[in-house]
């Protein structure tokens, strides 16, 4: 009502005006009338703030009108909007009264509604109760249709399972064993296994007229099935039977007789077990058995007792080696193709009667590789099929008791008169790569067997490589020397050894192997060191030696590349020697040459010597040398090629004598140009040019 009275006052809307709220109330005098002590003025202070920021009250206070006429003026505008709105309301009277009217109306027609849904409601609430008995009997008939079923069901499953049909009394009795019989087997057996196990048939009395037949049905299929089965296994005994077929092919379709007599003849099912495994451990062992024989008649002696690398060939004589005429004397120590064994390690096994009809013979590691590889199928295929067959591994180790019993007989008998180290040890690789077959293949019936022949070699393999030390460190020196500085048997007989064993073992890393290679090295040094001392002449002594590591290497290299610790042995051995013959060589052609550079050439000649470098002293030395520097080279040169038997080695060691030679005379030619009077025999002096173009002709021929 204020914003109406002030918008009478003011139709025009004026500036506003910047006012002094403070100073306009310090100014302001309020009329005293009669009742102005009865008016407190208390808070009046704080209205006064709260209208500060009034825009109408600031404009009002801004013009100095007074409260009380402005106070009336705006009682006067709200009487005369009072009056207006009065009139508004008569105006539109009639409005109202229709309104009213229809008000008055709507409400009837929603009574009436209301009684309508009301009954509705009635209704519905009886077909709802209705709708719930309806679904209580509904409910109440499933549950009996869904017991009925249930019952039928287990009855329906009771009669098929307890019922005997005349078709299956058929083939029990009368009927062949084949895979129809299989199939009315398997249900016959469910029938017995429900008779026994359900607690629902004890009860019955439907089991009284069932059960002696059932007994007789079973008593009957026993029968039936354990003729049938040994009348098989009587075929596994025949000669030339191919097992693994007549297993694969015939066996393994009956296997659920099996099944079906452990469930329900345990007594048969034993005998069964039993007749198998005694046929089968005497088949195979039997074939085993003729196989070691054949191959026995295949094998080739390669080493005896006496076949040590220390023992003197001529103490052996022809006649106690009258019944070995056909050992190969070169494999005692070398590899040679030997090594192919491992190479062909999953190879098919040896044929006896066609290897014996090409009058073929063999190292016995390639028979034992052959009889192991036969002993692996055969393992494994029977093996297999123990355990599809019975369904127990425990029958395999049963059944080849005997087999085992038969190749340990072969093996005891033949591993103590083996004195083949080489032999021993690819065997032991051989045993070693078998066991990784047989891992692969996930069949683990040999880890044992295996164990123990790995057990059984190497004690025996020690053992004939202690014979061979021993026959180092005991070995008769007066016997064994030659009077020849060539590489001796006894040093190849090593070479060879030491190379086979190296080669056999680069992928093996065997640490106690290298331990004992190092101990027969050092045997064999002393050995050598005693032959070389045999030896009157220092410069023959070298030469054996040099010649014996150089045939050592040159076998070490043949064998592998790296060569190891041993072959770096023999090469620091070969090159101290071959630094020794070099001054042999060369004392034995220019002696005074060299024992002048050793003791003078050093020397100052100008200086305060005793013996001051004389003319004198030097002229024989460069003439000598002048005169026969040619011939001496040649001579050298002859000496060499006779003395060493590696053309190669003898050029190496050629080449570097004459380089020594240069270096000597060398340091001659810079002794003489410092000697006062030196340049009389620039023209008796040697060019080193010469010397040098002497050293390449002899180079070119290496």
């Amino acid at each position: 009502m204020a914003e109406v009275a002030a918008n009478n006052n003011h139709p025009c809307e004026t500036p506003k005006n910047v006012f002094d709220f403070g100073a306009f109330v310090g100014d302001l005098i309020v009329e005293e009338d009669a009742s102005s002590d009865d008016i407190s003025l208390e808070g009046l202070q704080e209205e006064l703030e709260e209208c500060k920021n009034d825009d109408v009250v600031a404009n009002i206070l801004s013009k100095g009108i007074k409260l009380r006429e402005y106070t009336k003026g705006v009682e006067h505008n709200l009487r005369k909007v009072e009056l207006d709105s009065i009139q508004d309301y008569i105006k539109e009277s009639d409005n109202l009264v229709s309104l009213h009217d229809q008000i008055r109306d709507c409400d009837s027609i929603l009574s009436q509604m209301e009684t309508l849904l009301s009954g509705f409601q009635v209704e519905i609430g009886s077909i709802s109760s209705d709708i719930k008995i309806l679904q209580e009997k509904s409910m109440d008939m499933g549950l009996k249709l869904k017991n009925r079923k249930v019952a039928e069901s287990k009855l329906a499953k009771f009669v098929e399972d307890i019922i005997v049909p005349p078709r299956m009394v058929d083939i029990i009795v009368d009927g062949e064993v084949n895979d129809e019989y299989m199939r009315t087997l398997d249900i016959l057996s469910k029938k017995l296994k429900f008779v026994d196990t359900d607690p629902m048939v004890k009860d019955s009395k439907a089991l009284k007229d069932v059960q002696p037949e059932l007994e007789k049905l079973r008593q009957k299929a026993v029968s039936k099935v354990f003729d049938f089965i040994v009348q098989k296994l009587q075929a596994l005994r025949k000669p030339k039977t191919n097992i693994q077929i007549l297993q694969q092919n015939v066996l393994l379709k009956y296997k659920y007789i099996i099944s079906f007599l452990k469930e329900h003849s345990k007594e048969v099912h034993l005998e069964v077990r039993a007749a198998y495994i005694d046929t089968m451990n005497k088949v195979l062992s039997a074939h085993f058995r003729a196989y070691i024989q054949a191959l026995e008649k295949l094998q080739l002696d390669i080493a005896t007792s006496n076949d040590l690398i220390g023992v003197e060939t001529r103490s052996t004589s022809l006649f106690s080696r009258g019944r070995e005429p056909l050992k190969n004397r070169s494999a005692v120590f070398a590899l040679g193709e030997r090594l192919n064994v491992l190479k062909e390690i999953d190879q098919p096994a040896l044929i006896p009667h066609i290897a014996e009809a090409s009058s073929l013979k063999y190292p016995y590691e390639v028979l034992f590789r052959s009889l192991h590889k036969l002993l692996m199928d055969t393992a494994t295929s029977e093996y297999l099929f123990c355990d599809e067959f019975f369904g127990e591994e425990s029958i395999f180790y049963e059944i080849f008791a005997g087999p085992f019993a038969v190749i340990d007989e072969h093996f005891n008998s033949i591993l103590p008169n083996c004195y083949d180290a080489i032999g021993l040890m690819l065997m032991i690789r051989i045993v070693h790569q078998h066991q990784l077959i047989m891992s692969r293949r996930r069949i683990p019936c040999l880890d044992s067997y295996l164990d123990k022949v790995n057990i059984s070699l190497w004690p025996r393999f020690k053992m004939v490589f202690d014979m061979h030390l021993s026959s180092l460190r005991n070995a008769n020196v007066k016997l064994l020397w030659e009077d020849d500085s060539h590489p001796h048997y006894v040093m190849r007989r090593y070479a060879e050894f030491t190379a086979s064993l190296i080669h056999i073992n680069v992928e093996y890393g065997d640490g106690q192997l290298e331990l004992n290679m190092e101990r027969l090295r050092m045997a064999v040094d002393e050995l050598l060191m005693k032959l070389a001392k045999m030896f009157s002449k220092p410069k023959l002594q070298i030469v054996f030696l040099i010649n014996n590591c150089d045939m050592t290497i040159a076998v070490l290299k043949e064998a592998g590349p790296e060569g190891g610790k041993i072959q770096q042995h023999f090469e620091e051995m070969l090159k101290s020697n071959t630094g020794l013959f070099v001054e042999e060589l060369l004392m034995e052609h220019f002696s005074d040459l060299i024992k002048f550079v050793k003791t003078r050439a050093s020397e100052d000649p100008n200086g305060s010597n005793e013996r001051p470098i004389s003319v004198s002293e030097v002229e024989p030395i460069v003439k000598d040398f002048g005169s026969r520097w040619k011939g001496a080279i040649e001579l050298m040169h002859k000496d060499v090629i006779t003395s060493f038997s590696n053309f190669l080695c003898g050029m190496e060691i050629l080449r570097a004598a004459l380089t020594q030679l240069l270096l000597y005379y060398t340091r001659l030619s810079d002794c003489i140009k410092r000697i006062n009077g030196g340049a009389a025999f620039n023209k008796d002096l040697v060019s080193i040019s010469s010397i040098m173009y002497e050293i390449r002709k002899y180079s070119r021929t290496f």
